[in-house]
């Protein structure tokens, strides 16, 4: 693999060891970057801490982090503190279980990365380890120290790998239950239902990531790219929420191929507002 391993170490499942480099899954270097500029002279700027009591610079020596306990008091934590609280890392994924594939809350799913076998002699293992996971439809939980922290890891077979997913842990993750209470039970018309579950089955398709269309980024680079050139960004019209009145409707045309006829725009509208409705041109990236 092209990239840089992350990570090096072991997969220990009992007595079976397996050596594994771990390379990241995903990346954001492709992304367009920003930085930070004074408007008056196009200057970059750079960060300065400062005091907010005395309003003063802090030098980069002295900035340490600390715990606010109350009242705006801090207890200092020196960087060789953290270090030594911070547990050691022995390089080894320790499984503690395996669990079915199918039963994995997804909402606990933080970053992924690749494992691959760290040397052609450690193949056979690291195939055996991907193979039985792949047959039985199981992933391994298994736990290490990873970028200084104690993480647990899900493992699952991957093509011809593996995938290391870290989890976020449980005080982290806020209750469903809690966050959809607001949400008021609705009987739904069963004429809206079987129309809404024959739009899904004439839309079926395949999981391809490919097709997928980082629109902020390809706005963001003809943005640039007008700007650079001097023209003007006709931003684009949300389309308007579907009203309750209007839902049968439009889910007979959804189901039929057909668009809803769009709306008049009624005598108040300004003919400013007009242009501001006109599709956008074709985006392409900065060059």
């Amino acid at each position: 693999m092209a990239a840089r391993a992350i990570w090096s170490g072991v997969i220990k499942i009992s007595e079976i060891v397996c050596p594994v480099k771990m390379y990241a899954a995903a990346t954001t270097s492709e992304r367009i970057s920003l930085n930070l500029v004074n408007r008056q002279t196009g200057h970059r700027l750079r960060r300065v801490y400062v005091d907010e009591k005395t309003d003063k610079p802090v030098e980069s020596e002295d900035q340490v982090k600390g715990y606010e306990t109350s009242g705006g008091k801090y207890v200092v934590l020196e960087p060789e503190e953290i270090k030594a609280a911070v547990p050691n890392s022995d390089k080894v994924l320790n499984v503690d279980n395996f669990v079915a594939c199918g039963r994995i809350d997804p909402t606990y799913f933080d970053k992924p990365y690749y494992l691959l076998p760290a040397t052609d002699a450690t193949e056979d293992s690291f195939v055996l380890i991907r193979e039985a996971l792949r047959q039985k439809k199981a992933a391994a939980i298994a736990h290490t120290v990873l970028f200084r922290r104690l993480r647990p890891v899900l493992i699952r077979a991957h093509r011809k790998g593996l995938i290391a997913t870290t989890l976020n842990f449980d005080y982290e993750v806020r209750s469903s239950r809690e966050a959809f209470d607001d949400i008021a039970q609705r009987k739904i018309d069963p004429e809206m239902l079987e129309l809404a579950q024959h739009i899904l089955k004439t839309k079926a398709g395949e999981f391809q990531p490919e097709t997928f269309d980082d629109r902020y980024e390809e706005a963001l680079a003809e943005l640039v790219k007008a700007k650079i050139e001097g023209r003007k960004i006709i931003p684009l019209r949300q389309p308007e929420p579907t009203q309750p009145n209007d839902l049968l409707e439009a889910l007979r045309l959804s189901a039929a191929g057909k668009e809803q006829p769009p709306k008049k725009p009624t005598a108040k509208k300004t003919s400013a507002a007009k242009k501001d409705d006109q599709a956008p041109a074709k985006r392409r990236k900065a060059s």
